[in-house]
């Protein structure tokens, strides 16, 4: 799945990935997301916010987190 809601920009939120070019940052949704586990309040809190960018944001957090697996014995 190609992510064309997700954009990095150097001159926008010092380069974090944003929504679709706009302020927004991933990582906002992300914790919106933990605040508002219902999306239709997430997208009411940002009204510019579709279900496209929820899902993208998410598949881009997946993607992105290390795949590091840890022994049980390293605890």
């Amino acid at each position: 799945m190609t992510l064309d809601r997700i954009t990095v920009d150097p001159a926008v939120m010092n380069g974090q990935p944003c929504i679709r070019s706009s302020r927004l940052t991933v990582r906002r949704v992300l914790q919106g997301l933990a605040v508002y586990p219902d999306w239709a309040d997430l997208m009411a809190e940002y009204p510019d916010l579709e279900p496209d960018d929820i899902r993208q944001a998410l598949i881009w957090a997946a993607r992105n987190l290390d795949d590091l697996v840890i022994g049980r014995d390293a605890a």
